[in-house]
């Protein structure tokens, strides 16, 4: 085992440095991310049954209309596009999981829902003039880097038809204060792969920029470590509306408490935003 390489791995990172891989591209980690979606004991990669019902309803009442035209970037398998559609509502789904979208796919059909899903990046988003409603929700928003938040943001204003609404979440300031202590796996197979590894996960906090850090070190048996970093940014009320008004959103509005607490966040610490081209 190469400790030393883990050891240098394990050290906090300049803050955006890139990590070695990704989970979008792995066929075997998106399997297993799927999984953790459709997952109703946990709300680590989609929230629960109940509580996507409870949004959808909370989102429908921000924007009136019986049938709107709904984008929802970073669909994944589709839990929250199923809901809109079976309400009359026409859907198209963007994400960049390629088996997270095969699955949306195969759902619709199975259901008979009417529902347009592509496997891209939601920052190639080049649509103008389209959509009434726009959402993006489980704090997608909040792993982008500065930069290319304001390039979604200015993707979605084009998108949108003139008084078009975007509703997304975001982590606020409390989630900083959440920082999960180091923690260890060692598996025969798991999550991360199907063949033995060890596993070191570690969040930094980056205080003065507002962001956290979850990293995750894999250890396989051919001595080969690979990091995998999930940036989260937190936001104030104050802070969404001056990003928003910069990019000539109107109508901002914040909203916290929304959600029940869970295993993955504490409910006040997710902020809903909503606002219009």
């Amino acid at each position: 085992m190469n400790i030393k390489q883990l050891i240098d791995a394990s050290k906090k990172p300049e803050l955006y440095a890139p990590a070695t891989a990704t989970m979008w591209d792995d066929p075997y980690i998106g399997t297993r991310l799927l999984e953790t979606h459709l997952n109703q004991a946990t709300d680590l990669a989609s929230r629960k049954e109940g509580t996507i019902a409870a949004t959808v309803e909370w989102i429908l009442g921000q924007v009136p209309g019986k049938t709107l035209r709904i984008l929802d970037l970073g669909c994944g398998p589709g839990l929250y596009c199923d809901k809109l559609a079976r309400l009359g509502h026409r859907l198209t789904g963007m994400d960049i999981s390629a088996t997270s979208i095969r699955y949306a796919k195969k759902t619709a059909r199975n259901n008979g829902l009417n529902i347009t899903y592509l496997n891209r990046n939601y920052l190639e988003l080049d649509h103008e003039n389209r959509y009434d409603l726009i959402v993006m929700i489980f704090c997608d928003f909040g792993v982008l880097t500065p930069p290319q938040q304001k390039r979604l943001l200015k993707n979605v204003h084009r998108a949108l038809v003139p008084g078009g609404r975007f509703v997304f979440d975001v982590m606020n300031k409390g989630y900083l204060t959440t920082l999960p202590g180091p923690q260890w796996e060692v598996a025969d197979k798991g999550f991360w792969r199907d063949s033995p590894y060890l596993a070191l996960s570690q969040a930094f906090c980056y205080e003065a920029q507002g962001v956290l850090l979850n990293q995750h070190l894999v250890l396989d048996e051919a001595d080969t470590v690979e990091s995998y970093r999930f940036w989260a940014h937190t936001f104030s009320h104050e802070g969404l509306r001056r990003l928003l008004s910069a990019q000539g959103f109107r109508n901002i509005s914040c909203h916290d408490g929304l959600l029940p607490d869970s295993d993955a966040y504490r409910s006040r610490d997710v902020t809903f935003c909503t606002t219009t081209r």
